[in-house]
C-alpha cells in the first residue's frame, strides 16, 4: 500500500465498522469499537489506534472478521494492524486530510485517554502511595520526586497515573513543556531520526531534551537496545539537569531489569520507586462499580460485585473481562446477575463438576508457579532455572513452600516440577518458614499468592 493508492483508511475502516455493528450491541459497539479509529495505511495494512482495552477486545473477539471484511472491501489490503495510538503511519490518512482520524492528542496523550485524571483513579491499599506520589509531582514537578519511577503487573494502574500527571500539568501549567510516550515510541522515533538524520534529527533531541516533564509508560521495552539506551541515557541526564521532571513505568523495578545498562538501571532508582500492587476485595469492588457506571451497564447488587471481585483477583482487565463475561451471559439467557449466575458465567471452581475433575500434581505445581510468578513479576522459565539472583531464588523458595502447605504433592514430586533435588525443597520451606514474620515481605508475598489461588492466606 503506498501514499498513491486510491483507497482512503478513514472511510474503509468506517464501512468495517458499520459492518461489524449489526452483530453487536448498541452498548458494546459505542464502548468498545466506536473508539476505535483508523490512523493510515501502509504496506497492505489497516493501521488502527485506541484505548489499549478496546484494542484487545476487538483482537480478542473480531480481527478474524475484520480482516475478511478488509480484504473484501479493499483488494490489496490484507490486515488491520494497531498502533498504541503514536506512531506516525505514512500513507494517505494523514493529518490534514478530512478523513484521518487522528490517534494522539496535546502532549502525545492517546485518544480515548485524555479523560483520564487523579478523580477517576480508584484508590486502594495497593496503590495509594502511587497516587499520591504522583500527585505531588504533579503538584511540584521537578521537586518532590526525581524521577519517579511506577512498577508492577500489567492493568494495575500506571498508566493512568502518568496519564493523569499529563493532564494535570496540561490544566495547571500551560506553561510547561508536557511529553508523554511509549518507550516503544521513543524508539521508533530515534531510529527514523538516526536513519534520516537531518533535521528530524534535531527535532527529535529538541521534542525530549527541551521538556519540562517528560513521562515515559513501559520503559521496559529499552532493555536490549543499546543504541536508544544510549540516547536515552542522554536525554535523562539532560533533562535532569536542568531540573525537568521524570516520570518512568515499567513491569519491574529498575534492579530487576537485568539486560539494560547499569547506568540507566541507577539512574532510575535515582529517585522514588513505587510499586503498584493487586487491588484488595474493597478496591475491586469499587473499581466493577466504576466499570459499570463507564460502560452504562446496570449496576449489579453488592453481593454479585463481591462474587465477581472474588473470582477476578489480579487486575484491572481481568475485573473488566469477568464483568463483561457476566453482563453478556445474562443478557444471552435473558436473567438477572446473581450469585448462581456468576458462577456458572465464570466457571466457579466450587461447582460439582469442578470438583470430580482433580487436577494432576504437574496442573496443581503449575498453577502454584504461575501464581507465584505473577505475584512476582518472574517467568515461568525462572521456576526451572539454574540462575540464583535473589529474586528467582526467593520466588522458587514460595512456590515450594505453597505446594508443600496445600498440596498433597511429595518432596519428591514438587523438587521434579523445579528439576531439583527434595533436599532443596526441604531447605527451601525451611528457609521461608525461619522468614515468614507478620507483617513482613514474605508474609505479604504469601497473602497475595494465596489470593490467587482463592485459598486461605496464611496465619499471622
Amino acid at each position: 500500500m503506498t501514499e498513491t493508492s486510491p483507497h482512503d483508511a478513514g472511510a474503509i475502516w468506517r464501512g468495517i465498522r458499520e459492518e461489524l455493528r449489526a452483530t453487536l450491541p448498541p452498548s458494546a459497539y459505542e464502548h468498545w469499537l466506536e473508539p476505535l479509529k483508523a490512523v493510515g495505511a501502509q504496506g497492505g495494512r489497516l493501521y488502527v489506534a485506541g484505548p489499549e482495552r478496546a484494542r484487545e477486545w476487538f483482537r480478542r473477539r473480531y480481527a478474524v472478521a475484520a480482516n475478511e471484511a478488509l480484504r473484501r472491501r479493499a483488494p490489496g489490503f490484507t490486515e488491520i494492524a494497531f498502533t498504541d495510538g503514536s506512531l506516525e503511519i505514512a500513507g494517505p490518512a494523514r493529518a490534514g486530510s478530512p478523513d484521518a482520524e487522528p490517534s494522539a492528542g496535546p502532549g502525545g496523550i492517546p485518544r480515548g485517554l485524555e479523560t483520564l485524571d487523579f478523580d477517576r483513579f480508584v484508590i486502594g491499599s495497593g496503590n495509594r502511595f502511587a497516587h499520591s506520589a504522583s500527585l505531588a509531582v504533579a503538584e511540584s514537578p521537578g521537586e518532590s520526586y526525581n524521577p519517579l519511577f511506577l512498577y508492577g503487573a500489567p492493568g494495575l494502574g500506571k498508566t493512568h497515573l502518568l496519564v493523569s500527571i499529563a493532564n494535570y500539568l496540561r490544566r495547571q501549567r500551560p506553561d510547561l513543556s508536557v511529553v508523554y510516550t511509549t518507550a516503544e515510541r521513543f524508539t521508533t522515533e530515534f531510529v527514523t531520526a538516526v536513519r534520516v538524520k537531518g533535521e528530524r534529527s534535531a527535532a527529535f533531541k529538541e521534542r525530549y531534551r527541551g521538556v519540562g516533564c517528560l513521562l515515559i509508560d513501559d520503559v521496559q521495552f529499552l532493555e536490549g537496545k543499546p543504541s536508544t539506551e544510549d540516547e536515552f541515557f542522554h536525554t535523562f541526564n539532560e533533562l535532569y539537569s536542568q531540573g525537568s521532571q521524570i516520570v518512568l513505568s515499567s513491569d519491574r523495578p529498575p534492579e530487576a531489569m537485568e539486560r539494560l545498562s547499569s547506568r540507566l538501571r541507577d539512574r532510575f532508582a535515582w529517585g522514588l520507586t513505587v510499586e503498584l500492587q493487586d487491588p484488595d476485595l474493597p478496591t475491586r469492588i469499587t473499581l466493577l462499580r466504576r466499570l459499570a457506571v463507564e460502560h452504562a451497564i446496570p449496576v449489579p447488587d453488592a453481593d454479585v460485585l463481591r462474587q465477581i471481585a472474588q473470582a477476578a483477583p489480579e487486575n484491572l482487565r481481568r475485573l473488566e473481562g469477568a464483568l463483561t463475561r457476566v453482563t453478556a451471559f445474562a443478557s444471552m439467557i435473558g436473567e438477572t446477575p446473581s450469585a448462581e449466575l456468576v458462577r456458572r458465567a465464570l466457571g466457579a471452581t466450587d461447582s460439582p463438576t469442578s470438583q470430580s475433575q482433580q487436577p494432576s500434581a504437574e496442573e496443581e505445581l503449575e498453577r502454584i508457579q504461575l501464581a507465584v510468578c505473577d505475584v512476582l513479576h518472574l517467568s515461568p522459565a525462572d521456576m526451572r532455572s539454574a540462575r540464583r539472583q535473589p529474586n528467582l531464588v526467593r520466588g522458587r523458595q514460595l512456590a515450594m513452600y505453597v505446594a508443600r502447605n496445600q498440596t498433597d504433592l511429595s518432596l519428591a514430586q514438587i523438587a521434579r516440577g523445579f528439576d531439583r533435588d527434595h533436599s532443596t525443597v526441604l531447605s527451601s520451606i525451611r528457609r521461608v518458614e525461619k522468614d515468614l514474620e507478620p507483617g513482613g515481605d514474605v508474609h505479604r508475598a504469601l497473602e497475595r499468592i494465596h489470593e490467587r489461588l482463592h485459598i486461605e492466606p496464611p496465619v499471622s
